[in-house]
């Protein structure tokens, strides 16, 4: 019988265990806005996100694979599902809670590099520098470890590890929420948001 989790990490990252092949089927799930996509993600997983919010399956964290399907739940799906709400960072802090135990257990050694990266996105959508400069850190290890093959794709993490860290050192915050928060932006963070790629 398959795990509770394994659905969705299937979903996620498809049958391949090659970075690159990976990446480069599945970036499209990971990162671009498709209302298809987040509909799919409720449809199929909004149970497990709602339980997941709730501060449930616990139990998942037992297995290297359980625990990145739950950080996956609490904070990539909740962007998907609660999109442009203030619920899609609802999971954050316990996907940080749950993902710097699991690395201070060095947890993330049992996954494949392409998974690791769900597990160091919980850090670089923090808005605390010291999380951020760990996962430059940790995404600049990826990069140097990786294959010749691998390197276009984890080129790509790192620099958005780098950019999203270099938003936390300048404003503290990422002014891409505040809209979505409630909370007023400075005339700065105004100006940086009219740039083009400011709000990733």
């Amino acid at each position: 019988m398959a795990a509770p989790w394994q659905p969705l990490l299937d979903w996620w990252f498809g049958p391949s265990s090659e970075a690159a092949e990976v990446a480069a089927q599945k970036h499209g799930l990971w990162f671009a806005k498709r209302t298809t996509q987040d509909a799919e993600a409720r449809e199929r997983f909004g149970v497990f996100v709602a339980a997941a919010l709730e501060g449930g399956l616990e139990g998942w964290c037992a297995e290297p694979d359980g625990w990145l399907a739950l950080l996956l739940l609490l904070d990539q799906l909740p962007r998907m599902i609660h999109r442009d709400t203030p619920r899609a960072f609802a999971g954050d802090a316990r996907a940080r809670e749950l993902a710097l135990a699991g690395l201070a257990e060095c947890r993330e050694a049992q996954l494949p590099a392409i998974r690791r990266v769900f597990v160091y996105l919980v850090l670089e959508h923090a808005e605390d520098l010291a999380l951020q400069d760990e996962a430059v850190r940790r995404f600049r290890q990826l990069h140097e470890q990786a294959a010749p093959a691998e390197l276009a794709a984890f080129t790509g993490f790192l620099d958005y590890a780098e950019r999203h860290r270099a938003v936390i050192a300048r404003f503290g915050r990422f002014p891409h929420r505040n809209a979505i928060l409630g909370r007023p932006s400075t005339p700065a963070e105004l100006a940086f948001l009219a740039e083009p790629g400011a709000r990733f």
